[in-house]
């Protein structure tokens, strides 16, 4: 049952605890006495708020532990009547059809491609935007089957209503006939997630979409606005200009807040030379609808943010990328008295993801100051519920997290960016090793010789300790992945230079980075 070889074995309250040094351990922490005195004579020991990445990893996690667990999910539907399955934002209408309209765009360039490494084919190609989202919404229909029976399996019961407490350990669950019942629960997990954000100007709900709507759109959205300049407008924007649409990029201020900003420069400069349309320092001040259909015709008014100037233009389609809300508002938080940041949401909790209201935890997107990624959420979602119920004590480490902006040109990442990384360590503490490279699978067909760019951001005086890692290239996250475990386990320059890379790869860039910002050498590649 446990895999522990040794005696004793120790049980409290049915939570295997461990031998004699872990249950010491867990009297030390306090974790003990909390097993002693697990309350019962609720309906569940745990009820989790949210059947999205975050959710689902700890309700799953606390069942395989032995506890009773329910898992309340509700997708309010969005103002065109957007609706979908279990699983949450990831699966339904984020990183998955997000990933996979990519791979899309990106096999329409390996077309293009083809024919310089000798594939000849004379018949006009065209892409059929139904074809693909039919096939992407058969794959996430599958995922969300798939999600339903591994609850059902570990025995956690599925309710598809929404959640909202009315006591400080009893919620009502409201389904879609507008049914109540009440379930009381020991412990609670907020994982609500964000949905995106509308502009609060006339025409926003009635004629914009947002990401919940695009990746099952029953048509082809036509010539497409993106308003924002997040990863999900630049993602958005990217691929369907890679599926041939005409498409403009509304930015308020600067690309991809948050984000390094010169590699978030190059990833837009990229999009810009590959027929995307950007259009500085202008917000929307009104959509009208000029001709019904599907898509129809909207007019765009749009203002300076610099000056008195006004534009207007036609477009089918108006996709809203700026910025996400937590839901948090509307599911009785105020009455239990869990504190929130009041400006955003975002609900306040601890280093073992607990809310101010003890028997109250939160993960995922919905928590203050924490990344806002499906991975991020699963790994704290398994390891809260560890901590509650199996008697362990490891958190959630929110430090050197990869990612990766799945822009037409992929843009990786790991650690710091260099306005943050100078903000800490200041620039005389820094060295910065970068250059410009040329994927030799761009070579034969002719692409963009100097635009791949990677960066290595290293602390001088922490033993060049690699604390910022930058890849602008083809499959940036499958090599990002790799070297952000290399950080985990607290990556030198020197070992990166003294790793053999694999040869011809982009990864192996990193093995060879000579160049420092700072002796200002030139980077750009003049041959193989």
């Amino acid at each position: 049952m446990t895999n522990q070889q040794t005696v004793p074995s120790v049980f409290v309250n049915k939570v295997h605890v461990g031998g004699y040094d872990r249950t010491f351990q867990a009297h030390q922490s306090g974790l003990l006495k909390k097993l002693l005195q697990e309350e019962t004579g609720y309906d569940y020991d745990l009820i989790v708020l949210g059947g999205g990445s975050g959710g689902l990893a700890c309700s799953q996690e606390a069942a395989i532990l032995g506890k009773k667990v329910m898992v309340l999910d509700f997708v309010v539907p969005t103002p065109h009547g957007t609706s979908w399955g279990l699983g949450g934002t990831c699966v339904n209408v984020g990183c998955i059809p997000k990933k996979l309209m990519h791979q899309a765009a990106l096999l329409g360039q390996a077309l293009i491609d083809s024919r310089k490494y000798g594939w000849e084919y004379s018949k006009q190609v065209k892409h059929n935007w139904e074809t693909m989202t039919e096939a992407i919404q058969n794959h996430i229909s599958s995922l969300n089957w798939s999600y339903r029976l591994s609850l059902r399996e570990k025995s956690v019961t599925y309710v598809n209503a929404y959640g909202e407490f009315v006591e400080s350990h009893k919620i009502k669950a409201i389904n879609r006939k507008r049914q109540e019942t009440f379930y009381t629960a020991a412990k609670f997990v907020i994982a609500t997630g964000e949905r995106p954000r509308y502009l609060g100007i006339p025409g926003d709900k009635e004629y914009c979409i947002t990401s919940d709507d695009l990746f099952s759109l029953p048509y082809c959205p036509g010539k497409t606005l993106v308003v924002g300049a997040s990863y999900v407008a630049l993602e958005c924007a990217g691929f369907l200009a890679g599926l041939g649409l005409d498409v403009t990029v509304m930015v308020r201020s600067i690309l991809l807040r948050g984000f390094d900003q010169e590699m978030a420069e190059k990833v837009g400069s990229y999009m810009e030379q590959h027929g995307v349309k950007f259009l500085r320092r202008f917000i929307p001040v009104s959509i009208h609808q000029v001709e019904k259909g599907s898509p129809g015709k909207l007019k765009v008014v749009a203002k300076s943010t610099e000056g008195p100037d006004m534009i207007e233009e036609i477009y089918n389609t108006v996709l809203l990328a700026i910025g996400r809300d937590s839901c948090t508002r509307k599911i009785g938080l105020e009455k239990i008295g869990v504190k929130m940041n009041e400006k955003n949401g975002k609900i306040l909790v601890n280093d073992v993801e607990q809310t101010s209201v003890a028997h109250v935890y939160a993960v995922g997107d919905v928590l203050e100051g924490k990344l806002e990624l499906t991975p991020v959420a699963i790994q704290a979602g398994k390891l809260l519920a560890r901590r509650l119920f199996g008697g362990h004590l490891e958190k959630c480490d929110y430090i050197n997290v990869p990612t990766t902006v799945f822009t037409p040109l992929e843009y990786g990442c790991c650690g710091l960016s260099e306005e943050k990384a100078i903000e800490m360590y200041k620039k005389e503490n820094l060295e910065v090793y970068h250059t410009l490279f040329w994927p030799l699978e761009w070579t034969v067909a002719g692409r963009d010789n100097n635009t791949c760019y990677v960066k290595v951001i290293c602390n001088k005086f922490d033993n060049d300790r690699v604390i910022g890692f930058h890849l602008l290239g083809p499959n940036a996250g499958e090599i990002t992945q790799g070297f952000a475990a290399a950080m985990k386990c607290g990556l030198t320059k020197q070992q990166l230079d003294s790793t053999i890379g694999i040869h011809p790869t982009c990864g192996e860039i990193f093995t060879t980075l000579e160049i420092t910002k700072a002796s200002g050498l030139e980077i750009t590649q003049k041959g193989c």
